[in-house]
């Protein structure tokens, strides 16, 4: 049985990640900073608290686990965070997976890195696996750094770029739709970007890609999102109407509007048609995932 160790997996995607790997018979080293707060037990999940920022720490659970392959979800995500506090960003999306990948050649492990469309300039969207990437904030930017890392490693690796991903909420970790959602039925107004362009991707195509990487031990970059193009704007309007409350609460705001510590790039939505190819993947459609969402 295939051991395969996952950071960040008390996290969102982490998850469903874990869920949908031990569905699939994988024996699932997962770690978090603390302790375990995923809602199911299985015979074949271990949990290991973690901090992948502390090399010792890392090298002890890999000796200890010896997994066949890592799934890198851990992060500092959100963009205003890393820019006003770098060095902390830089720690934990760069010095930590450098860490990862060190202890995970020792044991010749695959290497799968969790990345973003937030490594593009945001001025043409629709982007491709070999696009030029120039980030405009931080945390684009340490995650192009750690791509650059993940580059190098020798032992098989793949970095999965995603784009906005939403679902059915895990605990507390909300998404657009839902934080949408609670605000409006607490009678919040509502202040969401229009002059974004996105491919939202829904939580569990994309748990379910990393999944098929991890089978087939696929290497390179892929790209894995949805295919609708939308602004965040249209997202939370589409969640409002669904469930059935007042969209005329959300305003239409530009970056312009709105001061933020880190810049959004404009238009990214990715091309996904290399992972259509080559892993065999389908997204399901904004509509269906909306459903998913509040099913």
């Amino acid at each position: 049985m295939q051991k395969v160790l996952v950071t960040g997996a008390n996290g969102f995607v982490g998850h469903y990640l874990v869920q949908q790997l031990l569905q699939k018979g994988f024996q699932v080293i997962a770690t978090g900073k603390g302790a375990s707060r995923l809602p199911f037990t299985n015979s074949n999940l271990i949990w290991e608290t973690l901090d992948f920022t502390n090399h010792e720490e890392v090298r002890i659970t890999f000796d200890h686990h010896r997994p066949d392959a890592v799934v890198h979800c851990g992060a500092m995500s959100k963009p205003d965070e890393c820019e006003t506090n770098r060095e902390a960003a830089f720690l934990t999306n760069v010095s930590g997976t450098l860490h990862l990948m060190e202890a995970a050649k020792t044991h010749r492990s695959f290497f799968v890195f969790l990345s973003t469309d937030f490594v593009f300039s945001g001025e043409k969207g629709m982007c491709r696996e070999d696009d030029e990437r120039s980030p405009v904030n931080y945390y684009g930017e340490t995650k192009m750094l750690a791509e650059d890392e993940v580059k190098k490693y020798s032992f098989g690796w793949s970095i999965v770029r995603t784009v906005l991903v939403y679902g059915k909420p895990f605990q507390s970790r909300d998404n657009i739709l839902t934080r949408t959602v609670s605000a409006l039925q607490k009678g919040e107004i509502l202040k969401i970007f229009d002059d974004q362009v996105r491919t939202p991707t829904y939580v569990e195509d994309l748990a379910r890609a990393i999944v098929t990487i991890v089978e087939q031990r696929a290497t390179g970059i892929y790209h894995i999102s949805g295919e609708d193009v939308l602004t965040p704007y249209e997202m939370a309007v589409a969640a409002a109407k669904f469930v059935g409350l007042d969209a005329s609460k959300i305003e239409k705001v530009t970056e312009q509007d709105m001061q933020q510590p880190a810049r959004r790039p404009l238009k990214t939505g990715f091309d996904i048609s290399k992972a259509k190819k080559e892993l065999g993947y389908k997204a399901v459609s904004f509509e269906e995932g909306l459903k998913r969402t509040f099913a």
